[in-house]
C-alpha cells in the first residue's frame, strides 16, 4: 500500500512573485505604474479609526510594492516604531512627519506635509 503522507507544503523561500511577469519581486522587470511628474509625495497624520492614536501616512510614491516595503522598513528603523504598507501607502505608527520628510528629501523625493 502507498502511504498517503504526501501533501503540499508552503514555502516562502523564493518569495512572492509579480502577477504580471511571474518573476520574484526582487527580479521583477515590469515598470511600476508611473505617477504624473507634477504629483507630490504627501506625508499626513491620521487618527481616524485608530482609537485616537496617530499614524503618519506617506502617499504618492512611484515605487513597486517591493520597493515600498523596503523604504517602509528603513523609515521604521529611523523612527524607532512599527508600520506597514497598505494600498501603496506607507503607514508609520508615529507622528514624526518632519523626520519622515527629511529622510525622504535625503533619498531625493519631493515630499511635503499634508493636512493640518
Amino acid at each position: 500500500m502507498k502511504s498517503s503522507n504526501h501533501r503540499l507544503v508552503y514555502s516562502d523561500e523564493i518569495g512572492p512573485n509579480c502577477p504580471k511577469c511571474a518573476k520574484s519581486l526582487k527580479n521583477c522587470v515590469c515598470q511600476p505604474e508611473k505617477i504624473q511628474l507634477n504629483a507630490q509625495i504627501r506625508v499626513e497624520r491620521q487618527t481616524k479609526g485608530r482609537k485616537g492614536k496617530g499614524v503618519s501616512l506617506i502617499s504618492g510614491l512611484p515605487l513597486t510594492e517591493y520597493e515600498l516595503k523596503e523604504l517602509a522598513k528603513e523609515l521604521k528603523q529611523k523612527c524607532g516604531c512599527g508600520g506597514t504598507v497598505k494600498n501603496n501607502i506607507i503607514e508609520i505608527q508615529t507622528d514624526q512627519r518632519d523626520l519622515l520628510i527629511e529622510e525622504l528629501h535625503k533619498k531625493g523625493y519631493q515630499a511635503k506635509k499634508a493636512g493640518g
